[in-house]
């Protein structure tokens, strides 16, 4: 009798056990249903004030940098690459400079290089002849007096004054790259309608390439 009862709870663990490792084992494709406040406008997030619109849409765009998604906390210490795969400050601390990860494409097949992270930031800043329908964050990249590029794969942020803060802007849901060779009229349309178009497909958070 007493073996019996040894025998129940030692089989009772090890179905338990079974179920938990089932369980933690990750399921890859399908549909994530989630609950949202409300529809968003669009899904072009830097058109769009609302922090309606990041939710679904942080997960089809890309960063330079983002806060590491497995960290409770966001902090200086969980910035970590993206569509970059290193940065580093100047001396002066005006200088920020992103070397580029090779070998990204959007979903569309064209290549990210280093032109598209400069149309991102003049697009931003109103600087180029394509503008955005709407512009809410333009004033926070007043800082950023020129943005360069040395080959494909390296842009630099050069700043009016030190801020240290803006390698945390960069990291957060409000900084995605945009295409380069995608009109914003084109673009603001894909983004009201689809997902297909707007993101690129490498990244430590979504599909590589």
């Amino acid at each position: 009798m007493r073996t019996t009862f040894l025998a129940l709870p030692t089989a009772a663990l090890a179905v338990f056990v079974a179920f938990a490792a089932r369980a933690a084992e990750p399921k890859h494709g399908g549909i994530l249903h989630i609950s949202h406040r409300e529809t968003p406008p669009g899904l072009s997030i830097h058109e769009e004030a609302t922090f309606s619109v990041n939710v679904p849409a942080m997960p089809i765009f890309n960063n330079l940098v983002i806060y590491d998604q497995h960290k409770p906390q966001n902090s200086m210490g969980t910035i970590v690459p993206e569509l970059a795969d290193s940065w580093s400050w100047s001396s002066d601390n005006l200088s920020l400079t992103f070397k580029l990860h090779q070998g990204v494409k959007w979903h569309d097949g064209q290549p990210f290089t280093a032109k598209d992270v400069k149309c991102t930031f003049d697009l931003l800043q109103g600087k180029g002849q394509d503008k955005f329908r709407k512009n809410p964050r333009k004033d926070l990249f007043n800082n950023i007096k020129e943005v360069t590029t040395n080959g494909d794969y390296e842009v630099t942020l050069h700043l009016g004054r030190p801020q240290p803060s803006l390698l945390a802007m960069l990291a957060s849901g409000y900084t995605p790259m945009y295409a380069c060779h995608v009109s914003t009229a084109q673009a603001s349309l894909l983004r009201s309608w689809t997902t297909g178009r707007a993101g690129a497909s490498r990244s430590r958070r979504s599909a590589m390439t």
